[in-house]
């Protein structure tokens, strides 16, 4: 008999809906429209090492009408505050960056080491850490990438009952709280408590530290009830893990004292138990 799923993990596939599709396919424009931009300002830069004179001044303008037009964009529609004057700095940058670059190009006369250098700082800082797509994820972060449909939180590959095949695809994974480790032995212990045993999935191997507020944000069970401790007369290649307060279990003397006897038989008490075939003392 298999056991019963202890473990039931609840994946929602969100839909995108025409808002979201929206602003994905407005954030894939605006980031292939700043790589273009990166690519314009250092063919600008590079043609002002030599022909300084003729290039400066619309350079310079172009800069500057390309970063106000972004900057009032950005802005646009946002709330005023710290967060949006962060971000606004930071799209800046890299128009203010090519600003100074062209405006040095000018008063050197003639190509020059510093000149060059300045320009690939430029260049590789601004396609590297990209200040304008920063900005605007700082003020407006794009919608999560929808999942897959046929995402599968626990394959059918995955041998034994649902509790150890999530175990395996969600924390016996590489990264994972418990990485090379097995989940067996499950047994329900309550309406809302377990206990498994934690085995290496190397021979002879030790089961490694699990932390436990992983395995509670994994869970979505407060850390207090999660426990992993030793099993008794066991090595350290298996550990025991208790989720929950288990269901007190109670014997029949118990059960006759605390549940019966006080409403059927006030005072009265099991003295003895037998075990065997029940009879009615009438033959058939």
């Amino acid at each position: 008999m298999t056991s019963p799923p202890l473990l039931k993990v609840d994946i929602e596939i969100p839909h995108w809906s025409a808002v979201d599709r929206a602003r994905w396919r407005l954030a894939a424009v605006q980031d292939f429209t700043g790589r273009v931009a990166t690519v314009a300002g250092a063919a600008l830069a590079g043609a002002g090492l030599l022909v300084d004179q003729a290039v400066t001044g619309p350079g310079l303008v172009a800069t500057a009408a390309a970063t106000l037009a972004g900057l009032v964009t950005l802005r646009a529609w946002r709330p005023v505050g710290h967060q949006r004057a962060t971000a606004s700095v930071l799209y800046l940058m890299p128009g203010v960056a090519l600003a100074a670059v062209l405006v040095g190009e000018r008063l050197i006369s003639g190509p020059h080491w510093t000149e060059a250098l300045a320009l690939t700082i430029w260049t590789v800082g601004t396609w590297a850490v990209r200040p304008a797509r920063l900005a605007r994820r700082m003020l407006a972060p794009p919608p999560p990438l929808a999942p897959s449909a046929d995402l599968d939180p626990m394959p059918e590959e995955v041998p034994g009952p649902p509790a150890a095949r999530w175990w395996a695809v969600h924390v016996a994974v590489e990264g994972g709280a418990a990485p090379g480790t097995v989940l067996e032995d499950v047994e329900r212990t309550g309406e809302s408590s377990m206990r498994a045993v934690i085995r290496s999935a190397a021979p002879g191997r030790a089961v490694p530290d699990i932390s436990i507020k992983s395995l509670s944000a994994l869970m979505d069970i407060p850390e207090d009830r999660i426990a992993v401790g030793p099993v008794p007369g066991r090595g350290a290649a298996v550990r025991l893990l208790t989720v929950g307060q288990a269901d007190e279990v109670l014997d029949a003397r118990t059960i006759w004292a605390e549940r019966i006897a006080p409403l059927a038989m006030p005072g009265s008490v099991i003295t003895e138990i037998n075990f065997g075939p029940t009879t009615t003392g009438i033959d058939a």
